[in-house]
């Protein structure tokens, strides 16, 4: 892709997510920032972790993001009882008495991982592979995922960490966590009226794979300014705990910071935000609103916040003042 061939995509991107918001707002009421933070994503190619509670519509979020995308879709409902081979594939003796593999609901472009912590660690390990290498190894043999790829992920706040906590080595493999709220009392007025006639609400197709592959590679050109990268590496080194540049608020009441993986993907959020809104290079204003994004799931509070009810929200909105 020519460079004149990526400003003018770079042009119609703000139109284009626009776009994107106005079809999956027909079928989805509310949620405008988990809708943002999961176009953005996309657009960065990473993954996000969804927490809710159940009923929120996340599946047909999922769902009606990979129409408008044109993306292959699979949901998966991790159970304790789920083998790696359940999701990845496995090989199989066919009628020649040959093995032959079956590829797994992995291979996919959109998968959702619904209740992802309620799996053991192996097959956890199995989605590992998946998110961090794009490919997976069955019997030593490599296999390389559909591109593009991504995993959106659910965990219930009503069961704590569930069953098989999340390492955190899995945990940073997310680009963003965002929470689903309750929606507002004239939101549920309008999800009660859509939901309970006769017929469906049909999406167009607005971009499909190859393009977004495109939009990757021009999000990853947008300059950055020293000042920024400055500003995101003091707030990052601003979350780890009695360290040089520690933040008071991290020294009282964070166990474990945010590691480098967290500034990578402040920028490279910061980058698709800034082009999401017609600019061509990024502020401090763009960090700021991917920070709790990419924060929230990588900072580590520890039991003085929680006798406090203190909230990693609170905090990051202290540190990017």
């Amino acid at each position: 892709m020519n460079d004149s061939e990526s400003v003018i995509l770079a042009e119609k991107f703000e139109t284009l997510v626009n776009q994107l918001k106005l079809e999956i707002g027909k079928v989805i009421v509310g949620q405008d920032e988990v809708i943002l933070a999961i176009l953005n994503s996309i657009f960065c190619h990473g993954h996000v972790l969804m927490v809710g509670v159940p009923g929120l519509a996340k599946t047909l979020l999922v769902k009606t993001i990979s129409e408008v995308m044109d993306l292959d879709f699979n949901r998966i409902q991790f159970t304790p009882d789920l083998m790696p081979s359940d999701i990845v594939g496995s090989e199989i003796l066919d009628e020649d008495r040959k093995f032959k593999f079956i590829k797994g609901p992995l291979f996919s472009n959109l998968i959702l991982a619904d209740e992802i912590n309620r799996t053991p660690p192996k097959t956890q390990s199995a989605l590992l592979e998946s998110m961090q290498e794009r490919q997976i190894t069955a019997n030593g043999i490599k296999y390389k995922l559909p591109y593009p790829f991504f995993v959106l992920a659910t965990q219930n706040p009503i069961e704590q960490e569930g069953t098989y906590p999340l390492p955190e080595a899995q945990l940073d493999r997310f680009m963003y966590q965002v929470n689903l709220e309750y929606p507002s009392f004239s939101d549920e007025m309008l999800i009660l009226k859509q939901t309970t006639n006769f017929g469906s609400v049909v999406v167009n197709k607005i971009i499909n794979g190859p393009e977004i592959e495109k939009y990757q590679e021009i999000i990853r050109k947008i300059p950055v300014t020293d000042a920024v990268f400055k500003y995101t590496v003091n707030l990052v080194q601003q979350t780890r705990p009695n360290a040089e540049n520690s933040h008071e608020l991290a020294n009282k009441f964070i166990s474990y910071g945010a590691g480098p993986r967290a500034g990578q993907n402040l920028i490279l959020g910061a980058k698709c935000n800034a082009l999401m809104n017609g600019k061509f290079s990024v502020d401090v204003e763009d960090v700021q609103k991917v920070a709790l994004w990419v924060l929230a799931h990588r900072v580590i509070l520890n039991f003085k916040a929680e006798a406090e009810n203190i909230k990693i929200a609170d905090l990051v909105r202290e540190w990017i003042k």
